[in-house]
């Protein structure tokens, strides 16, 4: 698992997966998103406009990132 920091109070899912490079472009991930491939907090979430905050998790892949603030 390998942490992620923010600036701001959250960030959303789609924006997050482009942020920390899990995915390759916004439409890749509104796909996987959509597809119920993404992991948060442990649970499949299909809202691309999710809002995160420190302390979530996010899987994809096998690949899983934590979300801290800056």
């Amino acid at each position: 698992m390998r942490d992620v920091a923010i600036q701001s109070e959250f960030i959303k899912l789609d924006a997050l997966l482009k942020f920390a490079n899990l995915v390759c472009s916004g439409g890749e991930a509104k796909i996987r998103i959509a597809e119920g491939d993404v992991l948060v907090n442990g649970e499949p979430c299909t809202m691309r406009g999710k809002k995160l905050r420190p302390g979530d998790t996010v899987a994809l892949d096998g690949e899983t990132v934590r979300i801290t603030a800056l």
